[in-house]
């Protein structure tokens, strides 16, 4: 492990530990406390360790010092699915403690999250009725799975997540995101959220401004120009960008998740990786915050 990489995963384990700390219960303290495990699931994915069982080996080879009880793969894997909720305060917990959680601009977009390719594992998966088939016009192929919603700030930091079906209707998604997390929007006036065509509609478009969002994304050939739409290439970069950090270097489509309660996890894993590396790049006064070369080797 690098030193940057011990850096971080050292500051992110007293960040945590500190924020817990009230939470502690009276009695024997488990062997692997939730502080060590997030942590540890932080230098797992950071470096792009997606085999557990490659992870497991490198972590008591070169952790034990670190970490003095590190549970076998079965543990692993048991503590790990169970700690979502857990990953999920953290993420958030993160993301507080930077000024970004201010900005009034978000970016949001989907990407696809495959977990299966093959006829037979699409039939015996435990995800089916969750993951169905969907189109990924980017890349212009279909894939079976499930599709990432991310809602972040220009400098990638995560606001909002969800997983769904891509069948489902991109901006029903979005609107449950929102209503499920209200007081986020009526905390930040003004709000501008950037997305793209996929999100056009004008009964979404006038939901949104009931709420008191104002939306920016590119017009149809059919429309006059739309507010603001000269700026939006530059910052659309932006989310695509963020994609390519999940998927290129924190490898998102190689979660290894086969039930419900895996692959969220693993996908919320990788979201706590970015967070904690954007958050760590912020507070050290890092030129790049959402760079991630520091910890990837």
């Amino acid at each position: 492990m690098n030193d940057e990489l011990n850096t971080l995963i050292t500051g992110i384990y007293v960040k945590i530990d500190d924020e817990m700390e009230w939470e502690r219960c009276v009695g024997r303290p488990p062997q692997l406390t939730d502080a060590e495990l997030v942590t540890l699931a932080v230098a797992q994915a950071l470096p792009g360790f997606h085999s557990e069982a490659r992870w497991l080996r490198y972590a008591h080879t070169h952790l034990a010092d670190m970490f003095p009880y590190i549970p076998k793969q079965p543990g692993w894997n048991k503590r790990l699915r169970a700690a979502l909720p857990l990953v999920k305060r953290v993420i958030r917990m993160l993301a507080v403690d930077t000024d970004f959680w201010c900005d009034n601009q978000w970016i949001a977009d989907s990407t696809p999250v495959e977990c299966g390719r093959s006829r037979p594992t699409v039939k015996r998966s435990e995800m089916a009725g969750w993951a169905g088939y969907g189109y990924c016009a980017s890349h212009s192929r279909f894939f079976w799975g499930l599709r990432l919603y991310l809602v972040c700030t220009p400098t990638g930091m995560p606001i909002l997540w969800a997983l769904a079906n891509p069948k489902m209707d991109e901006r029903e998604v979005l609107q449950a995101m929102l209503d499920l997390d209200a007081g986020l929007v009526s905390d930040r006036p003004g709000l501008l959220l950037i997305a793209d065509k996929g999100f056009a509609s004008k009964e979404f478009e006038k939901d949104l401004t009931m709420r008191g969002i104002t939306l920016l994304r590119p017009s149809f050939k059919r429309e006059k120009k739309r507010k603001g739409e000269g700026l939006l290439k530059s910052v659309r970069q932006l989310i695509e960008s963020v994609n390519d950090t999940l998927k290129g270097q924190l490898d998102l489509e190689q979660h290894g998740g086969r039930t419900h309660e895996g692959v969220a996890v693993r996908v919320a894993q990788r979201i706590l990786a970015m967070a904690a590396a954007i958050w760590h790049n912020h507070k050290s006064g890092a030129a790049i915050t959402r760079s991630l070369i520091a910890y990837d080797h």
